[in-house]
């Protein structure tokens, strides 16, 4: 079944995961009427891109891939937003929609709002989805389907809803919440998780080498899991943690709290609290199963 578009020229900059995600969407879901033109600063990428045939045009230069764009969406690391916003501001079309698809979001606002034209609108958004690889093929096109789209706004207008539709063309769930809000939810559904999955990983890397060879060896899946985790583009993570460093630092204390209260039961032996607190945590686990979100 064909869907329609209100965005008949959509632009696409960058193409890991995320950016490819979306290509591959738009083509699988038979959007009717799309161009597509991507770019990526890296000419690899944009070969790839080109050998698997998802986009339209593949531009060598970022001013082509924007300009005839009624939405334009990044797709790059939010350490490079403002560097990508200067790049497209010129060459922008009046009453073009951009959006993003970062991880943090008022870090985002403050490097692209300054740059993008009045005559063109900056929607922030972030789709709450994703995996351990990155790069053009790890993309695929069911993604988005069933994961939260959040768009960053203080009220609906009819570009946040014309956007919103677009996004539930892919299968998303779409919400709308402040940057505030969304970066210190984040804080904790995502960026604290990986914190604590690249420290785990990192502590097992600095062991003694028979015993880390032998944890890689005889690896539970708690710490495969962690492993997954910890897999993650690097560039990405240090730009999120550097961009959401205050909300992330404020769930670091709390989680450093909760972690102090439970090591004094562990030692004094409180089977009791540990039982209590490990019932009550496995609860979200049944929520986020009933939310669908697994």
């Amino acid at each position: 079944m064909k869907m329609k578009s209100e965005f008949k020229k959509i632009s696409i900059i960058g193409l890991g995961l995320i950016g490819t995600s979306i290509l591959h969407a738009i083509k699988a879901k038979q959007i009717e009427g799309v161009t597509t033109f991507a770019y990526d600063v890296n000419s690899k990428h944009r070969d790839i891109v080109s050998e698997m045939k998802i986009a339209t045009y593949v531009c060598d230069e970022i001013h082509n891939a924007v300009k005839e764009a009624d939405l334009v969406i990044l797709a790059v690391p939010v350490g490079s937003m403002k560097t990508v916003a200067i790049s497209i501001a010129s060459s922008l079309k009046e009453n073009a929609i951009v959006t993003d698809t970062g991880s943090t979001k008022s870090s985002v606002i403050n490097d692209v709002n300054p740059y993008i034209p009045k005559s063109v609108n900056f929607i922030p958004s972030h789709p709450l989805a994703g995996t351990e690889y990155s790069g053009p093929q790890s993309g695929f096109s069911s993604l988005f389907e069933n994961r939260y789209w959040l768009i960053i706004c203080n009220k609906e207008t009819d570009n946040t809803k014309k956007l919103a539709k677009f996004f539930k063309n892919f299968g998303a769930i779409v919400e709308t919440v402040s940057a505030e809000y969304h970066d210190k939810i984040l804080a904790i559904t995502s960026h604290l998780p990986h914190l604590i999955a690249y420290t785990i990983v990192g502590t097992a890397s600095d062991l003694e080498a028979d015993l880390k060879n032998d944890v890689i060896k005889f690896s539970a899946s708690g710490f495969r899991d962690f492993t997954r985790i910890a897999a993650s583009d690097p560039i990405m993570w240090r730009d999120v943690f550097l961009n959401n460093s205050e909300a992330v630092l404020e769930m670091l204390q709390r989680f450093n709290e909760d972690l102090s209260d439970l090591q004094k039961a562990i030692r004094k032996k409180q089977g009791q609290k540990l039982h209590s607190f490990f019932s009550r945590t496995r609860s979200i686990r049944k929520k986020i199963i009933e939310a669908g979100q697994i």
